[in-house]
């Protein structure tokens, strides 16, 4: 016959394993967003940036996003962080938007491509999925540098199994109204705009 410490020992073990368990199932799946000043709400409050529309959007549905995102960020230093960003955040799903200030410094593109499949090796070796989202520089670039630009992306994609979104400004870039005055980065009132796109890409990701 077992003692009573014995049973109140194993209530007590029961009991934590339980309340564990049901904290493991409620925590919220992560989204951890990678990029640059196109993703830190550059010269907005925080709360009006994309990345952070899309955290309320997908509270709802057990997410949250966390934004890693830092203005004038390169494919170099996003490189040099990642690691120990997927260390502290633990994604289920990495959104990666890097390059473009590699690309508006003509930076020459097979480094940037090294670095971009660091990060993207990085995110899977955590088993995370991956969202990869592109850039178009201005044509002033000329043709060559510009198509290779476009490339890249699409070249890693597909050797790292990453989901692909070609151009983030694609649904604002059509009006100037869009931007401020640097012609580079999107106002407040673009950035609902660019979460929807985003979600839409994301959608199968997160099923």
């Amino acid at each position: 016959m077992r003692s009573l410490s014995q049973i109140a020992i194993q209530a007590f073990v029961m009991g934590a394993l339980l309340c564990a368990a049901a904290a493991q199932a409620e925590a919220p799946k992560r989204v951890l967003v990678f990029g640059d000043s196109l993703s830190a709400a550059y010269n907005l409050a925080p709360e009006q940036g994309w990345v952070h529309l899309l955290d309320q959007q997908l509270q709802a549905d057990g997410w949250r996003v966390a934004n890693a995102s830092i203005s004038g960020e390169t494919t170099a230093g996003g490189a040099a962080r990642i690691d120990a960003v997927l260390s502290e955040q633990h994604p289920d799903i990495v959104v990666v938007e890097l390059g473009a200030n590699d690309g508006l410094r003509g930076l020459p593109l097979d480094l940037a491509k090294q670095n971009l499949a660091h990060i993207l090796t990085a995110a899977n070796a955590r088993k995370a999925q991956v969202l990869l989202i592109g850039m178009e520089l201005p044509p002033n670039y000329g043709p060559d540098y510009t198509a290779q630009f476009r490339q890249m992306y699409v070249d890693l994609a597909h050797e790292h199994g990453a989901t692909l979104l070609p151009f983030l400004l694609a649904p604002i870039a059509n009006d100037r109204s869009n931007f401020m005055d640097d012609n580079l980065h999107p106002v407040a009132a673009a950035q609902p705009a660019l979460r929807d796109y985003v979600l839409g890409a994301l959608q199968a990701l997160l099923q």
